[in-house]
């Protein structure tokens, strides 16, 4: 175990690292088509008014377009979209090649089979240093109970079947 206590990049994310998340890939139509990106950083913020958050890289270059529709759907993650979290955190491709999804009631992609999906409104963003925390006002929202989330822990996907 390191006996620093320094606060480094690389430390804070292999520390931060032990904390278990789920994983979400947030989606927007635009007239070029449909946009999205994974996204660990997502929690359920305020209950009244129903406010959720999630913190973008401000490098990237998905949020500034969604930013402009001032409306996104948050779509949780499933076990079973394993390779989808890996295909919306790369860049220069087409992320929605081959994926099905259909309109939120906001009109933004709702992934088939997300465990959940949250469709949202921008309600405010901060400053969150080299990320972007944003605030989503939850407009619309549904959920699967016949699936296990996708977990992401120490760098590597985790099932939730494993953890029982």
């Amino acid at each position: 175990m390191n006996t620093t206590h320094d606060v480094t990049p690389e430390r804070m994310r292999d520390i931060l690292g032990h904390f278990a998340s789920g994983l979400t890939i947030i989606t927007a139509s635009t007239e070029g088509g449909p946009i999205g990106f994974t996204c660990q950083s997502f929690a359920s913020l305020s209950l009244d008014p129903a406010l959720v958050t999630f913190s973008p890289a401000k490098t990237s270059s998905t949020w500034p377009v969604i930013r402009e529709t001032r409306k996104f759907c948050i779509n949780v993650l499933p076990e079973e979209h394993r390779e989808l979290s890996g295909k919306f955190a790369r860049s220069g491709t087409d992320k929605f090649e081959g994926v099905r999804h259909t309109p939120s009631p906001l009109g933004s992609p709702v992934l088939d089979n997300a465990l959940a999906w949250i469709d949202c409104e921008l309600y405010e963003e901060y400053d969150g240093g080299d990320h972007t925390i944003v605030l989503g006002r939850v407009k619309a929202m549904e959920a699967r109970e016949d699936a296990e989330p996708l977990l992401f822990f120490k760098g590597k996907y985790l099932r939730a079947s494993a953890l029982v």
